[in-house]
Protein backbone atom coordinates (compact mmCIF):
# COMPACT_ATOMS: atom_id res chain seq x y z
CA UNK A 1 0.00 0.00 0.00
CA UNK A 2 1.49 3.29 -1.13
CA UNK A 3 1.59 6.02 1.50
CA UNK A 4 1.89 9.78 1.05
CA UNK A 5 3.09 11.94 3.95
CA UNK A 6 2.76 15.71 3.74
CA UNK A 7 4.67 18.19 5.88
CA UNK A 8 5.56 21.86 6.01
CA UNK A 9 2.27 23.50 6.86
CA UNK A 10 1.84 26.11 9.54
CA UNK A 11 0.75 29.62 10.40
CA UNK A 12 2.11 32.43 8.24
CA UNK A 13 1.31 36.11 7.83
CA UNK A 14 -0.17 37.44 4.58
CA UNK A 15 2.59 37.91 2.04
CA UNK A 16 4.68 35.17 3.59
CA UNK A 17 5.95 31.89 2.18
CA UNK A 18 5.81 28.20 2.99
CA UNK A 19 7.14 25.08 1.31
CA UNK A 20 5.12 21.91 1.54
CA UNK A 21 6.63 18.47 1.00
CA UNK A 22 5.01 15.15 0.20
CA UNK A 23 7.05 11.98 0.51
CA UNK A 24 5.83 8.85 -1.26
CA UNK A 25 6.55 5.25 -0.32
CA UNK A 26 6.69 3.83 -3.82
CA UNK A 27 9.62 2.71 -5.90
CA UNK A 28 8.00 3.93 -9.11
CA UNK A 29 7.33 7.48 -7.93
CA UNK A 30 9.08 8.79 -11.03
CA UNK A 31 6.34 7.38 -13.27
CA UNK A 32 3.45 9.15 -11.57
CA UNK A 33 1.80 12.48 -12.22
CA UNK A 34 1.51 14.09 -8.79
CA UNK A 35 -0.87 16.76 -7.59
CA UNK A 36 -1.52 19.12 -4.74
CA UNK A 37 -5.11 19.79 -3.69
CA UNK A 38 -6.55 21.92 -0.93
CA UNK A 39 -9.79 22.07 1.02
CA UNK A 40 -10.89 25.15 2.88
CA UNK A 41 -13.53 24.99 5.62
CA UNK A 42 -16.98 24.57 4.12
CA UNK A 43 -15.65 24.25 0.59
CA UNK A 44 -15.00 21.42 -1.83
CA UNK A 45 -11.52 20.04 -2.33
CA UNK A 46 -9.87 21.74 -5.30
CA UNK A 47 -6.84 21.10 -7.45
CA UNK A 48 -3.97 23.53 -6.88
CA UNK A 49 -1.17 22.19 -9.08
CA UNK A 50 -0.05 19.10 -10.95
CA UNK A 51 3.30 17.90 -12.22
CA UNK A 52 3.85 15.12 -14.72
CA UNK A 53 6.55 12.49 -14.59
CA UNK A 54 8.45 14.63 -17.10
CA UNK A 55 8.18 17.75 -14.98
CA UNK A 56 5.42 19.63 -16.81
CA UNK A 57 3.44 21.73 -14.34
CA UNK A 58 -0.07 23.15 -14.35
CA UNK A 59 -1.67 25.50 -11.87
CA UNK A 60 -5.06 26.73 -10.81
CA UNK A 61 -5.61 30.33 -11.87
CA UNK A 62 -5.88 31.40 -8.25
CA UNK A 63 -2.29 30.37 -7.48
CA UNK A 64 -0.55 30.92 -10.80
CA UNK A 65 2.59 33.06 -10.47
CA UNK A 66 2.60 32.56 -6.69
CA UNK A 67 2.96 28.79 -6.23
CA UNK A 68 5.52 26.44 -7.76
CA UNK A 69 5.23 22.67 -7.85
CA UNK A 70 8.39 20.60 -8.24
CA UNK A 71 9.60 17.07 -7.66
CA UNK A 72 12.74 15.21 -6.69
CA UNK A 73 12.46 11.67 -8.01
CA UNK A 74 15.57 10.54 -6.13
CA UNK A 75 13.86 11.48 -2.87
CA UNK A 76 10.40 10.38 -4.06
CA UNK A 77 9.10 13.75 -2.96
CA UNK A 78 6.90 16.43 -4.48
CA UNK A 79 7.04 20.02 -3.25
CA UNK A 80 4.78 23.05 -3.30
CA UNK A 81 6.52 26.38 -2.86
CA UNK A 82 3.92 28.95 -1.87
CA UNK A 83 4.80 32.64 -2.01
CA UNK A 84 2.78 35.83 -1.52
CA UNK A 85 0.30 33.90 0.57
CA UNK A 86 -3.18 35.30 1.07
CA UNK A 87 -5.80 34.60 3.74
CA UNK A 88 -7.87 32.81 1.09
CA UNK A 89 -5.05 30.26 0.73
CA UNK A 90 -5.94 28.97 4.19
CA UNK A 91 -6.84 25.29 3.82
CA UNK A 92 -5.72 21.74 4.45
CA UNK A 93 -3.33 20.81 1.64
CA UNK A 94 -3.17 17.27 0.33
CA UNK A 95 -0.97 15.53 -2.17
CA UNK A 96 -2.20 12.81 -4.47
CA UNK A 97 -1.02 10.33 -7.05
CA UNK A 98 -3.23 11.28 -9.97
CA UNK A 99 -3.79 7.73 -11.22
CA UNK A 100 -4.79 6.32 -7.84
CA UNK A 101 -7.34 7.00 -5.09
CA UNK A 102 -4.58 7.41 -2.52
CA UNK A 103 -4.41 10.68 -0.54
CA UNK A 104 -2.04 11.88 2.10
CA UNK A 105 -3.27 12.89 5.55
CA UNK A 106 -3.03 16.59 4.74
CA UNK A 107 -1.17 19.51 6.26
CA UNK A 108 -2.84 22.67 7.58
CA UNK A 109 -1.87 26.03 6.11
CA UNK A 110 -3.22 29.10 7.87
CA UNK A 111 -2.59 32.58 6.51
CA UNK A 112 -3.48 35.19 9.08
CA UNK A 113 -2.11 38.30 10.74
Amino acid sequence: QVQLVESGGGLVQPGGSLRLSCAASTSIFNLYTMAWYRQAPGKQRESVATITSGGLANYAESVKDRFTISRDNTKKTVYLQMNSLKPEDTAVYYCKIMSSPIWGQGTQVTVSS
